[in-house]
């Protein structure tokens, strides 16, 4: 059986608004293997970007655990939360990049924050910018990149620090088709070079199919199924699945009936 790099028990989360209490997460458990592509889909509000916001603590549960690689997130004091963040990466949809600093700054800065010797932050961002293919982009602002290059140093910058957990927060809803698969395929490619066991949420069917292994489905806060992604999309058990493969379906027929040539 394969190592569990990341389990999850007993999750919950309920946010405080002016109209009352919104319990966003109920109950979840959830395992991921190590160095896995797991992906995580379901519909907005459902509460995925909630739970991957739960794995590094950028929100912090009411109640369960949250171990990765052994260690439980959810019951670390402050000192020994950074410390175990630098060994978790997250990239955003909207890519959260510094408009003022170069892609090499943008890349160098998780390392500067750790205090990194300036040496060892040159030759780590130089290695890194040429796993994503921005080598030629090192002196560029952000203003000059397309959505794709943004994203790639997005992807840099959650690598800068080595982690062995890599967390994707709807990190291709902003990008095209095309962009968006060679970013799918860049993951993958960082997932077997590195050996990065990688957890990305999504509302997009595609995203889950090109890149994970495993999945989740999550529905209203609870997890209602989870699977080798080949087996839940051939035989899926929850509404939620049947209706992500009935939009997907419908779309590519609609595609067709209009006259393209490919999806």
């Amino acid at each position: 059986m394969t190592e569990s790099f990341v389990e999850i028990r007993g999750l919950t989360k309920t946010f405080r608004t002016r109209d009352g209490n919104v319990e966003v997460l109920k109950g979840i458990d959830l395992d991921v293997s190590r160095g896995d592509i797991f992906g995580v889909i379901g519909f907005s509000g459902a509460g995925k970007s909630t739970l991957l916001r739960c794995l590094n603590r950028l929100e912090n549960p009411d109640a369960g655990s949250v171990v990765v690689g052994g260690v439980d997130i959810a019951r670390l004091g402050k000192k020994r939360l950074r410390e175990e963040r630098r060994k978790i990466g997250i990239i955003f949809q909207q890519f959260n990049l510094f408009d003022s600093g170069t892609v090499f700054d943008n890349v160098a800065f998780p390392l500067e924050i750790a205090g990194a010797p300036r040496k060892e932050i040159k030759e780590k961002v130089e290695s890194i910018l040429d796993l994503v293919e921005l080598t030629d982009k090192s002196r560029c602002h952000p203003a000059q990149l397309s959505g794709g290059q943004k994203q790639r140093v997005g992807i840099a910058r959650a690598l800068a620090n080595e982690p062995e957990l890599l967390l994707s927060d709807e990190a291709t809803s902003a990008l095209d088709p095309q962009t968006t698969y060679s970013i799918l395929e860049l993951l993958k490619e960082i997932n077997r070079r590195l050996g990065l066991t990688v957890v990305l949420v999504t509302h997009e069917l595609d995203v889950v199919k090109c890149a994970c292994r495993h999945m989740a489905v999550i529905e209203d806060g609870r997890i209602v199924e989870k699977g080798e992604v080949r087996s839940v999309f051939s035989n899926p058990k929850s509404a939620t699945a049947r209706q992500f493969i009935r939009i997907s379906e419908e779309f590519v027929r609609d595609f067709a009936v209009q006259g393209g040539e490919s999806i």
